[in-house]
């Protein structure tokens, strides 16, 4: 018997519900076999009482009773025969939807259950002939999502137009003039454009980082400015505090020598009026005795002594008021303005000078430019007047009228700054010029003729423009700084070592490249202007 059982298929004993073995199988009225649990949830969830295998309708509610032979034949199944192994299901592979407990991976799915079966549980698919009319398709996870809600259709279709996914029947209705595509040719070109994605995505995440790494940096920055600012804030305020204290004791000591100069006054004018009294006081004792005396010749011969009174002042001319401050204090209000006016600028144009030391750039003199007099260092660094005039080629980038020479480097956008000595000079000219600048010709050197240029003679300096901006001359003066802003067009000039801004000019215009230019000046027959002008590296100091 036992050899039997163990020859008979899984089909023998499986549920119909379940197509697992029988566990507790009991009887319906009309001889069909269930587990009591699937028999009795299938019927709890019906209105009307049937049989699940061949429909037949019950009154009532059936009371089935144990298949005590079955339930032993069942069991003995369990015991004597293996069922096949399958695989259980992985990550990413469809499980079945009818196994309890460990489930295995599924091998099709029907379309028209909407379930996916293993190998155990698809076999009333391949045997039963209802079940055989299904649709099997390749394992698909949420089969519900997967069919048309509309046609209740497999999803098999892609509508360019709409950009959604379709069935069939949807392409003869509400779709049936836009184009559609099999959904493995969309997928193919969404694959294509999601690579795409996927290479620009790291470089816009690097971009994102690089701009969260410049952000800090600001920050970073814009702590450090902070600190600088209120430092030099502080500066400024010692400065002007130690300005105000001196104002205060100058203006006392102005105001009590005013004074101490009235009193002396007063005390000479009542010294004067003191004699005067004296003298009056004198001439009454005088004049009293002789009003009283009859004597004719005594009379006259003493009033003779009296005609002529003694010398006063005409004191109706002298105001005695009290001495008035607001002209001292007016004027040593002005002084204070001037001389807080003075001290304030100084740690701005130092903090402005270490801002533009920033945009330094590195610039070599371009001897194809240089005029004939001119001498060059090797290192394109420095320019001196040589004196007498070389034999050079004709080059037309050099210049033949004036002693100019322009850089190799130019600039077309942004900022930039340069530093160039200027000691133990007593005339040289400095600053930027178009490429388009005349180099032949002689016209005067403005900005007008794309040339912007300061030029430093004996008796102070001269910002070339039309007309020329004089400024006074800087005593000791050693190094210049000068910063262009292209965009914004701005030119301007330092004093490196004072850290004092000379000369600004904005506004101006610059449509094609600018090259630092620089003149060195001639020198005398005493040779006197003869150090050459000197390309230096900036020193950012505090």
């Amino acid at each position: 018997m036992a050899s039997a059982i163990a020859s008979w298929s899984g089909e023998n004993f499986s549920c119909p519900i379940c197509l697992e073995v029988f566990s507790s199988p009991v009887t319906t009225p009309c001889g069909h076999n269930f587990c009591r649990t699937c028999i009795t949830k299938f019927w709890d969830e019906q209105v009307q009482f049937k049989c699940p295998v061949c429909n037949e309708r019950f009154d009532a509610r059936p009371d089935p009773r144990v298949n005590t032979l079955l339930s032993e034949l069942a069991a003995q199944f369990r015991t004597n025969v293996k069922v096949k192994e399958q695989p259980c299901v992985e990550q990413a592979e469809v499980p079945c939807d009818v196994c309890t407990g460990t489930q295995l991976k599924a091998l099709k799915s029907c379309l028209v259950c909407l379930i996916s079966y293993c190998q155990t549980h698809l076999e009333q698919h391949q045997r039963v002939a209802g079940l055989k009319k299904h649709r099997l398709v390749e394992p698909m996870d949420r089969l519900e999502d997967r069919m048309c809600k509309k046609h209740d259709r497999l999803l098999e279709l892609f509508c360019k137009t709409e950009q959604v996914c379709v069935c069939q029947f949807c392409t003869e209705t509400a779709h049936k003039f836009h184009p559609v595509v099999p959904l493995k040719e969309e997928y193919e070109v969404k694959m294509a454009q999601l690579g795409k994605i996927e290479a620009e995505v790291p470089q816009m995440i690097q971009e994102r980082q690089q701009k969260i790494t410049e952000i800090k940096d600001t920050v970073e920055l814009s702590k450090k400015d902070a600190n600088r600012d209120i430092a030099d804030g502080l500066q400024i305020i010692t400065a002007l505090m130690r300005c105000i204290e001196k104002w205060q004791d100058d203006f006392n000591e102005t105001v009590k020598e005013k004074l101490k100069s009235k009193e002396k006054q007063a005390e000479d004018l009542i010294k004067e009026l003191e004699q005067e009294i004296e003298d009056l006081t004198n001439r009454t004792l005088k004049v009293k005795p002789l009003s009283h005396t009859k004597d004719h010749l005594h009379f006259l011969q003493a009033f003779r002594s009296l005609k002529n009174p003694p010398p006063t002042r005409d004191w109706t001319t002298v105001e005695a008021r009290p001495p008035s401050h607001l002209g001292t204090l007016r004027r040593s209000l002005d002084q204070l303005v001037e001389t807080l006016n003075m001290e304030l600028k100084k740690p701005c144009d130092a903090a402005e000078l270490k801002r533009v030391q920033q945009y330094e750039v590195d610039v070599t003199l371009d001897p194809d430019t240089a005029h004939y007099n001119l001498i060059l260092s090797e290192d394109g660094k420095q320019v001196h007047d040589g004196g007498v005039g070389k034999i050079l080629s004709d080059n037309p980038k050099r210049f033949t009228m004036y002693m100019y020479v322009l850089t190799r480097q130019s600039f077309s956008s942004g900022r930039f700054y340069f530093e160039v000595q200027v000691k133990d000079k007593t005339s040289w000219w400095l600053g930027v010029a178009r490429e388009s600048i005349n180099r032949k010709g002689q016209k005067i050197s403005t900005p007008e003729n794309a040339l912007w240029t300061l030029h430093s003679y004996k008796d102070g300096f001269i910002f070339q423009d039309d007309p020329v901006v004089r400024l006074p001359l800087r005593a000791k003066l050693q190094k210049v700084g000068m910063f262009v802003d292209y965009d914004e067009g701005l030119v301007s000039f330092y004093d490196v070592e004072a850290r004092v801004h000379i000369y600004s000019v904005t506004g101006c215009t610059f449509t094609d490249p600018l090259y630092p230019i620089l003149c060195p000046g001639l020198k005398d027959y005493n040779g006197n202007n003869s150090a050459p002008l000197i390309i230096s590296p900036v020193n950012q100091t505090d």
